[in-house]
């Protein structure tokens, strides 16, 4: 087993996953053995990435923007990165509202099923509801104004406060630029020893990450709603699953063009970061995985991949935005609407806005859809038709979000002369040099 590349462990503890819950699920007994024995190693797996989420986040984008010794770069890279996420976006949701016109998937479900489907999600609906409603109630710069915390450690203690811990690793990595070197210079020390051992961690927690996921998708196979309903679901699952798929293809293009690296080189370096994506549905748990992955076989210097991943796996959600798009469009046909271009002109600024803001963690998703859904004036609660395959399509669309990042990281490191050779490191390098 530990002679197979990562990628590969994490691909056989997944099926054996599957495998082990469907032999299971043939007995009475079978979904509480699961629940009560296998999924809390997932879920430990997962803590454990969240775990080291927010002082990964400090420490490496601390160290990479005081790197830099120059703010004039700083907001060069920014702006090439937030640039390029907003057009991967763009394109995400419209390939998503495409592909939805062409296939039709709405057109499938019959008055029986919609109503079966809305019936049986209808308390999940109106809790996503509230929520959404409660964001919509805020002001129209209150977005703005939760990016600045008023307690840093606060802020740190919950990992939905991402975008806080960035906005206040940023400003203290300015501050290191602005003081004279040799008072930074400890300062610089600390963090670049904090930020090694962070990543010795998840060296560490990797080891683990073959069984983490046979307990995760275990768990998800025992926990799924009946068969049938699905059935109903197939073609919408087609249509988002399709279009991921089409968003990957782009993005591995993206690279070729902008880096002259080939595909099999882009997808075999980020892998173990995409099949662990898909087995926690949070971009944030992954982030500890995608940063290594980048650095040590992408080729990606750290000051690039420590400064645009965290901000990546925060405001870019293409795999979400796709999916909002679909989602809308479908829910729309179920109901028998005709949506104008003009309707789905403006779901695509929605839902671009709204991945901005969606929360790098499963389901934050379907609380954004419900902002999507009022804009274009779409049943809220037709959220109830597409519950029973989110889980699954979350997993996908999560996949999209992380191999957004890696992308996105590799073309902006090109496009400043920081992408070079990988950089393997085992995870007992440092010991075999002690002995």
């Amino acid at each position: 087993m530990k002679k197979l590349e990562l990628h590969w462990r994490i691909l056989l503890g997944m099926v054996g996953g599957v495998l082990f819950a469907l032999l299971m699920i043939q007995f009475e007994w079978g979904p509480k053995v699961v629940s009560d024995w296998v999924k809390p190693f997932g879920n430990i797996f997962i803590n454990s990435l969240k775990l080291i989420a927010v002082p990964l986040i400090l420490g490496s984008l601390i160290k990479g923007v005081s790197d830099l010794k120059d703010i004039s770069k700083l907001s060069k890279m920014g702006g090439r990165t937030i640039g390029i996420y907003i057009l991967t976006t763009v394109i995400a949701v419209s390939i998503g509202l495409t592909l939805v016109n062409l296939i039709k998937p709405g057109n499938s479900i019959s008055e029986e099923t919609r109503t079966e489907l809305v019936e049986n999600y209808k308390g999940d609906a109106d809790s996503k509801i509230a929520q959404a409603n409660k964001q919509k109630e805020s002001g129209p710069l209150q977005a703005l104004e939760d990016l600045v915390p008023s307690n840093i450690f606060s802020a740190a203690s919950d990992n939905g406060n991402m975008l806080q811990v960035i906005f206040f690793a940023i400003f203290f990595g300015v501050g290191l630029i602005l003081i004279p070197e040799e008072q930074a210079s400890p300062v610089k020390k600390f963090f670049d020893g904090f930020n090694e051992v962070i990543l010795k961690l998840i060296d560490l927690i990797m080891l683990a990450a073959p069984y983490g996921v046979f307990a995760l998708l275990a768990a998800l196979i025992v926990e799924s709603p009946s068969l049938d309903l699905f059935k109903a679901l197939a073609w919408y699952a087609l249509c988002v699953v399709l279009g991921l798929t089409l968003m990957i293809t782009a993005y591995v293009l993206l690279v070729w063009v902008f880096t002259k690296r080939s595909p099999s080189f882009f997808l075999k370096g980020i892998s173990p970061a995409q099949l662990l994506a898909f087995s926690t549905s949070s971009s944030a748990a992954t982030l500890p995985v995608t940063m290594e992955r980048v650095e040590e076989h992408l080729g990606v210097e750290e000051e690039v991949a420590s400064f645009v991943l965290p901000i990546g796996a925060t405001i870019n959600m293409d795999g979400t935005s796709l999916y909002q798009a679909v989602a809308a469009v479908f829910i729309a046909q179920a109901f028998g609407m005709d949506l104008s271009f003009a309707t789905q002109l403006g779901i695509i600024v929605t839902a671009t806005l709204a991945s901005i803001g969606s929360a790098a963690v499963p389901g934050a998703g379907m609380v954004m859809l419900v902002i999507v859904l009022a804009q274009a004036g779409i049943p809220e609660a037709g959220l109830a038709l597409i519950f029973a395959v989110d889980r699954p399509l979350d997993m996908c669309r999560t996949v999209v979000n992380v191999t957004g990042d890696a992308a996105v990281s590799m073309i902006v490191g090109k496009s400043v002369g920081k992408l070079g050779k990988p950089k393997v490191k085992n995870w007992d390098d440092t010991y075999k040099k002690a002995v």
